[in-house]
């Protein structure tokens, strides 16, 4: 038997390679499909199975071409519903593949169809569980994005992961290996682990919403509590997930359409195409055209394009670093963006050289500003509230990023502000964000938080001025 987790670190997100005796399986696999085949192919196996734990909110899953391409059933567990051809799995049904078994364990609470997939070894002996979204390595998954799609409450669904947490998950034996569908960074939980892969027996011992002597109503209010709203674009994945979507090749080939600078400047004035700059946080602030939007491709990228841009049928020209251009076409069509008309061939270097107009961004290190900061400053965070809680500059607002659009009247228009974040990505998309709005007065404070600490600036840490 072999086991492989397929991480990928922008979504936070785990797909999972299960082989046994020349057969395969693949759990929640992502959009681009390649790798599954190209694995298959050299080891000589035949992909039998496509299983989903859930119906993913944060990604689109590769179940649909997948399956085109294998000829693998796509099986999800008990109250599922799609518009192609599905073989929904019934509670305890179990699927052979070569010498091994794997049990579907329905656990609804995170969606109602969430299922976890139990692996038994060639012995019949409990081996693993692909929990979905369902348990997570120090967490378990929020019980709040499936409420409009099912008329339940949060804390119903709450109410129903508990059980299933208690009734299907925890008898099973310590020394099952826990292989969890996302890890820190995801906003599918609010504190999951920096690991990926653990064993049952510790989670028992450190996951907070397994502790054996929690109520159900104590398991509901702390699953519930703090739970921030869940980013804009969810339901338009959850929707293509379940109805269908173009295959992501068809994407690839008309986003990486180059187009010269006439023809870019075209696209900008005659359709609502926004223009996305994934280019290094430094090489943004250097110069950019003007109104576009900066999401670095070395961040959180896709996460970010969901929670900023929104809508998915939002059309999009890129600027991006040379050679990456596909790349960038395909994080994009990971979380549901398919509608890039293409990138600017010569990146910004050949728009600045055609004469053309740029912007920049005013920039300034932590230790200019300590230098600089009277009293009637203004500096504005960027960062969650839970790292502004944790410590912040005395007398900082917090306007996290992900509540910028909703806030942005707080923002100061005609007098020059600070921004900063933790360390100088975050808080140059929402400078690109306040100049998209017309707002050019904000200095970004280069390096974010992280250099802000070594300076004199007065920090408060837990209610305490340093």
């Amino acid at each position: 038997m072999l086991i492989e987790q397929l991480y990928t670190s922008c979504l936070s997100q785990g797909a999972y390679y299960i082989e046994s005796n020349g057969e395969a399986a693949i759990i929640d696999p992502l959009r681009e499909i390649d790798t599954y085949l190209e694995k298959a192919a050299t080891r000589n196996t035949t992909i039998k199975y496509i299983f989903e734990t859930h119906f993913h909110a944060d990604f689109v899953s590769g179940h649909l071409s997948l399956s085109k391409a294998t000829g693998a059933p796509i099986i999800y567990g008990p109250n599922a519903h799609t518009q192609f051809d599905t073989l929904i799995a019934t509670d305890g049904q179990e699927f052979s593949l070569g010498n091994i078994t794997i049990v579907a364990l329905h656990t609804p609470g995170h969606t109602l169809e969430s299922t976890t997939y139990l692996v038994r070894d060639a012995e019949g002996k409990e081996h693993a569980i692909f929990s979905g979204d369902t348990l997570f390595l120090g967490d378990v998954g929020r019980p709040d994005l499936a409420q409009k799609s099912t008329h339940l409450t949060q804390e119903q669904l709450a109410g129903m992961l508990y059980d299933s947490l208690r009734s299907k998950i925890m008898p099973l034996p310590d020394h099952v290996i826990v292989y969890p569908a996302h890890g820190a960074g995801s906003a599918c939980g609010k504190q999951m682990s920096t690991d990926t892969i653990g064993t049952l027996g510790i989670q028992k011992q450190t996951n907070y919403a397994l502790r054996a002597d929690m109520s159900k109503e104590d398991f509901i209010q702390e699953v519930t509590d703090g739970l921030l709203p869940p980013p804009s674009y969810f339901p338009f994945n959850v929707q293509m997930n379940q109805e269908g979507y173009t295959d992501i090749y068809e994407i690839i080939q008309r986003g990486t359409t180059p187009h010269s600078c006439t023809a870019f400047a075209t696209l900008i004035d005659t359709t609502s195409a926004i223009v996305l700059d994934v280019r290094h946080q430094h090489d943004f602030i250097r110069g950019h055209i003007p109104n576009s939007l900066f999401i670095g491709l070395d961040g959180s990228f896709a996460p970010w394009v969901g929670a900023i841009l929104r809508d998915v049928q939002q059309p999009i020209v890129l600027v991006t670093p040379a050679g990456r251009e596909q790349e960038t076409v395909t994080r994009l069509a990971r979380v549901g963006f398919d509608h890039t008309l293409g990138y600017l061939q010569g990146g910004f270097e050949a728009w600045k050289a055609s004469g053309r107009s740029i912007h920049t961004i005013s920039n300034s290190t932590a230790a200019m500003l300590a230098k600089s900061v009277t009293d009637t400053s203004i500096i504005i965070d960027v960062r969650t509230q839970a790292e502004y809680t944790n410590a912040h500059i005395r007398d900082a607002i917090n306007i996290p990023l992900a509540q910028m659009h909703e806030r942005i009247a707080a923002i100061p228009i005609a007098t020059p502000f600070y921004i900063h974040c933790a360390g100088g990505y975050r808080s140059v998309i929402a400078a690109s964000i306040l100049a998209q709005q017309g707002i050019h007065t904000a200095i970004n404070i280069e390096e974010g938080f992280k250099a802000i600490k070594n300076t004199s600036l007065p920090i408060i840490t837990s209610h305490i001025t340093n």
